[in-house]
């Protein structure tokens, strides 16, 4: 079969149609897709309780509780991080890694976060944070700084288990980078927190 110019411009046309029609869908997805807390709000401070214990600060260093809604049907597991994106470091500061969250999860519970507590869901796996431990580390920014912001953030991703990152060493770097690449839906808060 002979392609025209006209019949190609149609072909290379249809195929933009169903491309934008794809990302449109996981737009849609991403936008229904919520994630609550019951100990931490959008927008407003976090309470001493999730601050860290350490490097000066005297919080408790529980992490939140965290449910989330609208994960596309096609989610195969889950990302949970948060990060404070102004840390001064260049580079940001990683608060809470966990990666190989099953699908079927839609929640942790509040101290989920203490890997000796063991109240993750089986197959999850809470990895290295820039405090240089796996589990949570809550936010302590450095004295006399304006308020930083924390996102807690519920990653839908379209694979089982991640490739790279195999066990509780994985750098947030490594986990970030792969869980970018798989990412169908995403839900997130911002509190802050200051000192």
């Amino acid at each position: 079969m002979e392609l025209t110019r006209h019949s190609l411009g149609l072909t290379v046309l249809g195929a933009a149609v169903l491309a934008v029609g794809a990302l449109g869908a996981q737009t849609a997805s991403a936008q229904n897709m919520s994630l609550k807390s019951g100990e931490v709000s959008d927008g407003a401070p976090i309470k001493e309780e999730q601050v860290f214990k350490g490097f000066g600060c005297t919080g408790s260093n529980i992490s939140p509780s965290l449910s989330w809604t609208g994960a596309p049907s096609a989610t195969k597991s889950s990302v949970i991080t948060v990060y404070d994106p102004d840390a001064p470091t260049g580079s940001g500061w990683w608060h809470w890694v966990v990666f190989n969250v099953p699908a079927s999860t839609t929640s942790v519970p509040k101290n989920a976060g203490d890997v000796k507590a063991k109240l993750m869901p089986e197959g999850a796996i809470q990895s290295r944070t820039d405090f240089g431990s796996d589990g949570y580390g809550g936010p302590c920014p450095p004295l006399g700084d304006k308020p930083h912001h924390y996102t807690f953030a519920v990653f839908a991703l379209d694979e089982d288990k991640l490739e790279y990152a195999k066990d509780d060493n994985a750098s947030a770097a490594l986990v970030g980078f792969e869980t970018h690449f798989h990412t169908i839906a995403k839900a997130s808060l911002t509190a802050t927190y200051g000192r």
